[in-house]
């Protein structure tokens, strides 16, 4: 459960970090009241941990792909 939750998180600071790319837009800033809002600062920082939390899936086995008979 906790890696579908930061799969979710990373894509919104994806499409978050596209929209400051593209339009320079943030759309979290929006949201929130400003960068330096405390929401917006959560957020900013539960995408982070939850990039950081991504990489180990970089390095896990998965086990459930595997086919037993």
């Amino acid at each position: 459960m906790l890696d579908k939750i930061s799969l979710i998180l990373v894509i919104i600071g994806a499409l978050n970090w596209g929209l400051v790319g593209l339009f320079q837009f943030d759309l979290v800033a929006f949201m929130f009241g400003g960068a330096g809002a405390i929401l917006s600062r959560i957020v900013y920082t539960l995408v982070a941990l939850a990039g950081i939390w991504c990489i180990a899936l970089l390095f896990r086995d998965n086990e459930t792909s595997h086919i037993r008979d």
